[in-house]
């Protein structure tokens, strides 16, 4: 005993870094636990919420439990080492007189080397997570818990190595033991039969094929009973049991006829295949990126149960995160953990897009200002398609006549929408009315064709929403909504209702309503067409303000020669009705004019017209906007590439009929000349990036009504996010391979069994 309270002499400031190295060999490395040990039960570990930074972990044996040790473990290997993300700066230290700091290189060189941000050194995974199952060695908590910054003696990283007998390689062997079973000497010892191993792997497959089944359709897994006598069990037991039914090998080795510990269909097991089905997908998408630039697109909604829910997207949806509150600095924090999880960095941003919510687009405390701080090129792209909502509203709200219109709408959707039965009396009129037009024919008859339509209510957050309510509700069910009305005038339930439907009776049937009904029409039709132009997936930002510059023209062709139509349309709509008719005339003036932006120089890069909107000082001004990605030697070089480029692509016949700089990139691509023009190429790479809507976003949230419904309101967080990323990406789902699912299901957990594949 007297060995252990043997005095050490005092480091020296070479060897503080490198731990004790001149330690007895025979002395253990295994510090005493710590009182957390002491009072921590397994119930208290969170593991999605481990600390990853190497300054910030505890020690392995701190945490109460084998089992969950192991898990931990896992957690760790599978993430890997912890380093900062792409373009980070290390800082410097003055070692010898001279300024050295961690070089970056060595992550390649060595898998096990990790780095901490907040202490400014560098550790060893496999030590970390194995040096308390292994008897001490000479300077190994230099790369545990003291860390190592001698950044002047790169041998170092060799010593600690080691030869075979190691205590680093002994942990690399315990790593191979613990997440490759099949390489290991127990494994060998406890190979399992032909037969078993065959039994386990229809199982398992079993399971994955529902569990694809169930992500790709966005249905529920569990039931309210599970219990055997059930009737219904729920989808995932349910569909279990239909392809055991189907296929007698299944049918063997399932359900009943498992062991009961071990039937790989327990809801822990559910959720385990769900998330590795939701990470791979993910994964795939943070290789496409790789260290290229992309756009980051954001937003958040409650969901069903009144949790405030935020989706995010690198271009294609990565995850969905409950936040406590939505101000920009809590969306920012999330942010920050999601990029360090998936090894992200703010310098890859070009570009960020959200709706015009005041925490989003503030422009000095909103998410938009706070991503600019760290990357003054990610240019913010207000959402095209909100923008024109709002357009929308602003109109229906600053015009007194259509401030009134869509209030009388909304009037005449409560009085005549009121209850199922006038409902009921709308919908059977206008069956009878589509009877006696198709019987006089006047109209036609074809799949998809004079469909049941209802009443519909506009909102101001819904897209389009003000057109249909136009278009299905009062164009074309007119007749039948002017027979209820006079239905509730005569025998309404009171005199509040038989009022107002008389007052609404009088509106109809002027000629100004008919006006406003058919000129809303008109400008909401062709601002409905503009829309679903925006919200297209594969929409690029200069092809949106093609689209805009389109529908503008074609606003103003309406006020120079589209009057006569416009009036004649609404005479023939009076005619039909009885209505009686007015002649009227206005001249209206245009009193705006174009502004120069962001977008205006991106319209110099457009292909159409044989590149006839290309100007060398709109692209020059568009590069200054992307200092991070032109320095100023590269603006000097851009400033000459660009006429010898415009003068090849037009020499070039293969360039003549391109309507998008999407086609544009490809052919350039194609061609080579991506290599040849890579300035040029750069910065229409740049403007690919930057997003043209949120549809995405929005249509991720109308997945997430379909996954988590108000039977499904307890879903939890993690399982919530793998199946909307699985429900959102089918494509990806259809491709994963079992092996692949069953590779890293197999990886996450010490299962009872293992197979080799």
């Amino acid at each position: 005993m007297e060995r252990f309270w043997k005095r050490k002499s005092p480091p020296s400031a070479t060897d503080q870094d490198e731990g004790s190295s001149q330690q007895n060999k025979g002395a253990s490395n295994i510090s005493a636990p710590t009182r957390t040990s002491l009072i921590l039960s397994p119930k208290d570990v969170n593991l999605d919420e481990l600390p990853y930074d190497p300054a910030d972990r505890k020690r392995i044996i701190e945490y109460p439990g084998f089992k969950l040790q192991e898990e931990i473990r896992r957690r760790y290997l599978i993430r890997g080492p912890h380093r900062p993300q792409p373009g980070f700066s290390y800082p410097q230290t003055i070692i010898g007189k001279k300024p050295r700091r961690f070089n970056p290189d060595w992550f390649e060189q060595y898998d096990w080397l990790e780095y901490s941000e907040k202490v400014d050194k560098a550790f060893c995974l496999y030590c970390y997570l194995f040096r308390d199952c292994i008897d001490g060695q000479a300077g190994n908590d230099a790369f545990v818990t003291k860390g190592f910054s001698g950044w002047n003696n790169k041998p170092r990283l060799d010593t600690h190595v080691g030869g075979v007998t190691s205590c680093h390689n002994a942990a690399i062997k315990r790593y191979n033991n613990l997440l490759k079973p099949s390489q290991s000497i127990e494994f060998a010892l406890k190979k399992q039969q032909d037969v078993a191993k065959e039994e386990y792997f229809i199982r398992l497959s079993t399971s994955i094929n529902a569990i694809r089944y169930l992500l790709h359709q966005g249905l529920a897994f569990r039931g309210h009973n599970e219990s055997e006598d059930s009737a219904i069990r729920g989808n995932f037991l349910e569909l279990v049991k239909l392809l055991a039914e189907q296929n007698e090998k299944i049918k063997r080795v399932v359900l009943r006829n498992a062991p009961e510990n071990h039937q790989m269909v327990s809801p822990e097991i559910q959720k385990d295949i769900a998330n590795c089905f939701a990470e791979i997908i993910v994964n795939s998408i943070i290789e496409e990126i790789g260290g290229d630039v992309f756009c980051l697109l954001v937003d958040e909604s409650a969901d069903v149960s009144d949790k405030e829910q935020m989706l995010w997207f690198c271009e294609r949806l990565i995850g969905v995160v409950h936040v406590a509150e939505t101000t920009s600095a809590c969306l920012k924090s999330n942010i920050d953990a999601l990029f360090s999880k998936y090894k992200l960095s703010w310098k890859q941003v070009r570009g960020q897009g959200y709706d015009g919510a005041s925490n989003m687009r503030g422009e000095f405390n909103g998410l938009r200002a706070l991503i600019l701080r760290e990357n003054g090129s990610a240019h913010y792209v207000h959402c095209f398609a909100h923008q024109l909502q709002l357009v929308i509203v602003a109109v229906a709200k600053k015009n007194d006549d259509i401030s009134d219109f869509f209030y009388m709408i909304s009037l005449l959707l409560n009085v005549a929408g009121a209850s199922c039965k006038r409902k009921d009396m709308i919908r059977q009129s206008q069956q009878e009315r589509v009877k006696r037009a198709i019987g006089s024919g006047q109209i036609s008859t074809r799949t998809g064709l004079n469909q049941e339509k209802t009443l519909q209510r506009p909102r101001d957050t819904r897209w389009c929403s003000h057109y249909k309510t136009l278009l299905k509700s009062l164009n074309s069910l007119f007749p039948s909504v002017i027979e209820v009305l006079q239905y509730v005038e005569k025998d309404g339930p009171n005199d509040k209702k038989r009022r107002q439907a008389r007052g609404l009776l009088d509106y109809l049937k002027d000629f100004d309503f008919v006006f406003h009904l058919h000129m809303m029409l008109m400008i909401l039709g062709h601002a409905n067409s503009l829309s679903l132009c925006l919200q297209r997936k594969d929409q690029d930002i200069l092809e949106a303000i093609s689209e805009v510059k389109l529908t503008k023209q074609k606003f103003q062709q309406i006020r120079d020669d589209g009057w006569e139509s416009l009036l004649q349309t609404i005479y023939s709509f009076c005619e039909e009705h009885s209505i009686p008719k007015l002649d009227m005339e206005e001249e209206y003036i245009d009193r705006h004019k174009p502004r120069k932006n962001l977008l205006t120089y991106m319209a110099a890069l457009s292909p159409k017209d044989s590149f006839g909107d290309f100007k060398l000082e709109s692209l020059m001004e568009l590069a200054k906007l992307h200092l991070d990605d032109f320095n100023q030697e590269q603006l000097k070089d851009l400033a000459h590439e660009l006429p010898i480029y415009i003068d090849n692509i037009k020499a070039d016949e293969r360039f003549s009929n391109l309507n998008s700089i999407t086609a544009l990139a490809k052919l350039m691509v194609d061609t080579n000349k991506h290599q040849a023009f890579p300035l040029v190429y750069k910065l229409l790479k740049l403007v690919l990036i930057l997003p043209v809507a949120t549809a995405s976003v929005v249509r991720c949230f109308s997945a997430m009504k379909i996954v988590k419904t108000i039977l499904r309101n307890r879903i939890g967080n993690t399982f919530m996010n793998d199946c909307i990323i699985c429900f959102v990406e089918p494509a990806f789902v259809a491709t994963i391979s079992d092996n692949a699912v069953i590779d890293r299901f197999q990886k996450m957990k010490n299962r009872n069994r293992r197979m080799l594949l």
